[in-house]
C-alpha cells in the first residue's frame, strides 16, 4: 500500500512524519512550500514533484488543507487521476454539506471518501495522540484505521459527514471553553489576583482538563505563538453556523464565540493562538492579562 499526504503545514507535517515513522509503508508527500517538503523528505518521506503524482500513484490519499476551494479541488483531482478502489481521507475541517457532495462523486468513481477531521493542536500532532473523528464507509475506515492510528486515536462516527459534524461539536465546545477561560482570567487580572496561583488552585477542579492545562500557561506568559490559529478555529465556527442554518436552529453560545473571533480578525490577531482571544477582554476591561517570561 502506497500512501500520499497533501498539506505539510503546522499540523500536517508532524502527522505525516509520524505516518512515515510508524506505518511501515512508503509515504509520499507534497506541499506548496518547498521547505516543508524538504523537512518531510529528511524524516524519511518521499517528496512528490506535485500533487498529481500523488493522485496517480497512491492507494490511500490523505489531505489536510486550509480552505474549502482547495479541499474540493484536491478531492476532485484525486478522483480524476486516481483509480477505483482508492481511499481518500480528508483530515481537514470541511463543512458537512461539502463532504456529502464529494462523497457521492467519489462513490460514483468507485472510490471511498472518509471525512476524518482531527483535534488536539500542534503538540498532539507531534506526539501522535490526536483525536480523529471519521465518517464514511465502515469498510474503508477499517482499511485505513492502522494508518490513522499512527497519528492518534481514530473513532468511527458513522456515515458520510458524521466525522465533520462531530468535529464541529468538538470545536463549538472548545471555542466556548476558550472564550470562557479568556474572560475568567481577564476578570482575575482586573480583580488583582495572581494568575499563576489561580491556575494552580483551579486546574484540578471542575474547570480543569487538557485544554485548560495547555492554554492557561500560554495566557499567563502572553505566549500567542499558535499551536492552533484562531483563523482555523473560526472556519469551524462558521461551518457550524452554516450547517445550523440548514438544520433550522440557533447557536447562541457559538454566536458569542464568533463575535470574539470576528473582533480578533478586525484587529489583526486572527493568526495568533486561540488563547490570544484574551485580547478582546483586555480591550473591553482595560486590563493587561499575564506577563512575558
Amino acid at each position: 500500500m502506497k500512501i500520499g499526504f497533501l498539506g505539510l503545514g503546522v499540523m500536517g507535517l508532524p502527522m505525516a512524519k509520524n505516518l512515515v515513522k510508524r506505518s511501515g509503508c512508503p509515504v509520499m508527500g507534497f506541499d506548496v512550500v518547498p521547505a516543508q517538503v524538504e523537512s518531510f523528505r529528511a524524516a524519511g518521506g518521499i517528496a512528490a514533484k506535485d500533487a498529481v503524482e500523488i493522485y496517480k500513484t497512491c492507494d490511500v490519499i490523505m489531505q489536510i488543507l486550509p480552505t474549502h476551494p482547495i479541499i474540493i479541488d484536491s478531492v476532485e483531482q484525486a478522483i480524476r487521476y486516481g483509480k477505483p478502489g482508492n481511499i481518500i481521507v480528508d483530515l481537514s475541517s470541511t463543512a458537512p454539506d461539502i463532504i456529502l457532495d464529494l462523497y457521492e462523486k467519489a462513490e460514483a468513481a468507485g472510490m471511498s471518501l472518509l471525512d476524518s477531521p482531527i483535534s488536539g493542536g500542534n503538540p498532539m500532532a507531534i506526539a501522535g495522540t490526536l483525536a480523529i473523528m471519521t465518517g464514511g464507509r465502515r469498510e474503508a475506515f477499517e482499511a485505513v484505521k492502522p494508518l490513522l492510528s499512527c497519528m492518534g486515536d481514530p473513532v468511527y462516527t458513522g456515515g458520510p459527514a458524521s466525522g465533520s459534524v462531530t468535529k464541529l461539536v468538538n470545536n463549538m465546545i472548545g471555542g466556548a471553553t476558550l472564550v470562557a477561560i479568556a474572560e475568567g482570567y481577564a476578570f482575575a487580572a482586573k480583580a488583582g489576583i495572581d494568575l499563576q496561583t489561580t491556575f494552580d488552585a483551579t486546574r484540578g477542579g471542575f474547570a480543569g482538563g487538557p485544554l485548560y492545562d495547555n492554554k492557561v500557561p500560554k495566557l499567563i506568559l502572553r505566549d500567542y505563538e499558535p499551536g492552533a490559529r484562531i483563523a482555523v478555529h473560526r472556519k469551524d465556527i462558521l461551518n457550524a453556523k452554516h450547517y445550523a442554518h440548514k438544520l433550522g436552529i440557533d447557536l447562541p453560545m457559538t454566536d458569542v464565540v464568533l463575535h470574539v473571533m470576528d473582533w480578533m480578525a478586525d484587529n489583526g490577531h486572527i493568526d495568533e493562538d486561540q488563547i490570544a482571544m484574551v485580547k478582546y477582554y483586555e480591550d473591553k476591561m482595560d486590563v493587561t492579562v499575564g506577563k512575558e517570561a
